[in-house]
């Protein structure tokens, strides 16, 4: 180890001892301040200090005390007492308050003194190096966390960012798919301002409605694969054509499947023609299995379809609409969305309004 001039404080009530011990102190190369009692080496003493010698027995506060002082104030320097007295009580009463050794006066021998404080430096020299290694390292553990913070905003970014372009992706599909047919045209834009309308209104969370909105955009994303001819055709659908357009809510959730940002959404998705009484599909879910987000699409997306013009019928008005929605409550629908929905339906209805 680097050998350095030590600062060591030495108190002893005897003036004669103080400048002895610490003659002999500068004569090995150290700088020594002296006082005379504990209470001006609490005045005086800091982190500076290399090694700290006490006389036990001084006026105003005694040497057991003032290291017990010294002790509160963790700055780990070792402590030497330097007595006349050789009582095995007083040498076990240091020992208990952490002294690291003990010097007799007079002192005879002046290698013996010397080696004990060469080896109180080399302690305090331990425990400095420690306390750098501690200290380099809590940084170190500070800036690496710090730089995994940012690493960790930058992948939520980059991840909200895929999520942002693929919901847009997604969305100009479905757009495209609707803008095809001009019976369907604007229902997933509808669909989706009466759920955040409605859903606000029932009270839901940010993060649900968020899910509702991504569910509303994409139920009737399944028909992407659908031959749309089924759909645009004049007249009512065949049976095997409704089984085919049945499939939507299935397709439309394998879509979605790999998307795993829009685990809840494929359940809504999937479950959006779900009916209470367990006649719906593709599932045959019913009351309580079905959740109050895909209830609440359910009933939205019903509405609209009702209140939309289809090639194969002519649609209905508001309160045509209202009073089906009604009549299916508690079979088809959740009764609660639909007395919310049908209650409050005249301030849900958008600007573009869906009644031709």
């Amino acid at each position: 180890m680097e050998k350095r001039p030590a600062k060591i404080l030495i108190a002893d009530d005897d003036s004669t001892v103080r400048t002895t011990v610490s003659t002999m102190l500068e004569m090995f190369g150290h700088r020594v301040t002296g006082v005379s009692d504990g209470n001006e080496v609490l005045t005086k003493v800091d982190d500076s200090y290399d090694v700290i010698i006490l006389d036990i027995n001084m006026p105003n506060r005694d040497g057991f005390n003032t290291l017990e002082k010294i002790n509160g104030l963790n700055y780990d320097i070792p402590v030497l007492f330097l007595t006349g007295v050789g009582s095995m009580d007083y040498a076990v009463k240091a020992i208990h308050l952490g002294a690291y050794d003990f010097l007799t006066k007079p002192i005879e021998d002046i290698e013996i003194f010397n080696v004990k404080i060469e080896r109180a430096l080399e302690k305090r020299m331990y425990v400095l190096q420690e306390r750098k290694y501690r200290e380099a390292l809590e940084e170190d553990v500070r800036v690496k966390a710090m730089q995994l913070k940012e690493q960790n905003d930058l992948l939520v970014k980059y991840s909200d960012s895929l999520e942002n372009a693929t919901v847009l992706l997604m969305s100009s599909l479905q757009n495209a798919m609707e803008a095809k047919d001009i019976y369907t045209a604007g229902h997933t834009l509808r669909v989706t301002r009466y759920g955040q309308q409605l859903g606000k209104s029932m009270g839901l969370t940010e993060d649900e409605l968020v899910v509702l909105k991504r569910a509303s955009q994409f139920h009737d994303i399944g028909k992407l694969v659908i031959d749309l001819s089924s759909i645009q055709k004049p007249g009512k659908l065949t049976e095997h054509e409704w089984n085919l357009i049945r499939k939507h809510p299935s397709v439309g959730a394998t879509i979605v499947e790999p998307l795993e940002f829009m685990e809840k959404e494929q359940f809504i998705i999937r479950h959006h023609h779900e009916r209470i009484d367990g006649k719906g599909y593709p599932d045959g879910l019913a009351g309580d299995q079905i959740d109050q987000l895909t209830k609440i699409l359910t009933v939205v997306d019903s509405y609209d379809a009702m209140t939309s013009k289809r090639n194969y019928r002519e649609n209905m008005t508001m309160e045509e609409a209202v009073e089906e929605l009604n009549i299916c409550s508690g079979t088809q629908f959740d009764s609660e969305v639909v007395d919310h929905f049908t209650r409050n339906i005249i301030s849900f209805v958008p600007v573009e309004s869906a009644v031709h």
